[in-house]
This record gives structure tokens, sequence and C-alpha cells, in this order.
């Protein structure tokens, strides 16, 4: 049988180090029943503020997503552009191809030259400059990089060096504007992290809303540029083929 009643500790070494008798065990169903209810209002408390953290940590992670999708949306604008501007100086050199295999035929013959002399002029289209005109995305992916950078103020303000502790009353339409003070528990503490929570996940649902349009404008995008793509590869292995026709035709005057 055990020398300790049940009520005392038997690993408190430094209670026996002591000579006095070990510590007495700490149970909750041991305790007083107001000391109880303290203990688990602390233990609410606790976990409440840990919730309200875990989404301050998933809020910041969120703005810093979007930041990165609205960067990569604007990296695919400018290479929209740049695929843009290379099909128009493909079709610039095709018009030049085109006039020159003109002349060489003109130079073969005596015959043809007078025909093209006497031939009206075909007319001429006007040179295009490049990168006068800024590249235009599809409307899906532009209303997603406006509506994302109207709330920049909000991500600095949710960025994890920069993160701020609000309430809910400032947060403009946050949860406390949209739910009666009733719901909450009358615990100014409790009810403080109550509020930041609920303000936070609305944050959350409608950030991630516009992750969605970012990411949905991106593969339209993507899609556009494939096409572009192909277009180009198109008129590159043409015009490559006329190269060669016109260089074949210049060996033979």
């Amino acid at each position: 049988m055990s020398a300790y009643p049940r009520s005392f500790n038997p690993f408190d070494d430094d209670a026996e180090d002591e000579g006095t008798g070990p510590a007495p065990w700490t149970d909750a169903r041991d305790c007083a029943p107001a000391d109880r209810q303290q203990a688990l209002r602390q233990e609410v408390l606790r976990r409440a503020e840990a919730t309200a953290s875990s989404t301050d940590r998933s809020l910041s992670l969120m703005y810093e997503s979007e930041r990165i999708g609205v960067a990569s949306s604007e990296e695919l604008i400018r290479q929209r552009g740049a695929l843009e501007r290379t099909e128009k100086m493909v079709d610039k050199m095709e018009q030049d191809l085109k006039a020159s295999q003109k002349h060489i035929s003109s130079i073969k013959s005596v015959f043809g030259g007078l025909v093209n002399y006497f031939r009206a002029k075909p007319a001429e289209t006007p040179p295009q400059q490049n990168g006068t005109l800024a590249p235009q995305p599809n409307s899906r992916l532009k209303e997603a990089i406006s509506s994302s950078k109207d709330q920049e103020a909000q991500y600095q303000a949710n960025h994890p060096n920069l993160r701020r502790l609000h309430d809910s009353d400032s947060v403009p339409g946050g949860a406390g504007s949209a739910m009666s003070t009733e719901a909450y528990p009358k615990n100014p503490h409790l009810r403080a992290y109550h509020q930041k929570i609920d303000s936070n996940l609305d944050e959350l649902s409608v950030g991630l809303g516009r992750l969605k349009d970012i990411a949905l404008g991106m593969q339209t995008e993507i899609e556009e540029q494939d096409d572009i793509l192909d277009r180009l590869t198109t008129k590159v292995d043409k015009l490559d083929v006329n190269i060669k026709s016109t260089e074949k035709k210049v060996r033979q005057l």
C-alpha cells in the first residue's frame, strides 16, 4: 500500500529534499466550483486569442498571395505586349518580302519591268510604331487586378511586419456592424476576440474571391497567349519558306 495519500504528488522532489510532505496534486475536479469556473474562463480566453492570432496569420498570407498574383498577372500582360509586337514585326517583314519578290520578278524580264512600271502601285500600309500602344489584357484579368490593387492599403495593414490589432469598429463593414452585439458573449475580452475572428473570416472570404478572379483571369490570359503563339509560329514558318524562295530567285539572276 502507498505511503502517500491520493491527494499528494509523489513526483515532487523539491518537497522531499526540504523534509516536508509532498505537494498536493492539483486536479480541476478537486477544485472548488468557483476556481474551476475561473480556470475554464481563462482556457476559453486563451483559445479565443489563439484562434484570433491564427486568423490574423491566415489573412496576412492571403494578402501576400494576392500581391504575388497581381505581380504575376502584370508580368503576363508585359509578355502579351512582347508577343503582339513580335507578331507585328513578322507581318511587316512579310510585307517587305512580298515587295522584294515583285522587284526581283521585274528585274528578271524587261517585259515584266514595263508591266510593273505602268501598273498602279499597291496601297502601302502605314508602318505601325512598336511600343506606342499598351497591351490590352482580357477584361476578367483587368478587373481582377483593379479590384486587388484597391485593397493595397488593407494589405499593408495586415502584413506580418505591419500588422496592427483592431477591433470591430475599425473594420468598415466588418462582423461587428453586421451582427447584433447580443450574438457575442458578455465578457468584453471574449467579445472582442469573437468580433475580430468574425471580421477576419469575412475579409478572408472576400479575399479568396479576389484570388479566384485573379486565377481565372490568368487562365484566360494564358489561353489567349497560346493562340497568339500558334499564329506567330505559323507566320514565322511561312516567312522562313518565303525567305528561302526569295534567296533562290536572287541566285538565279
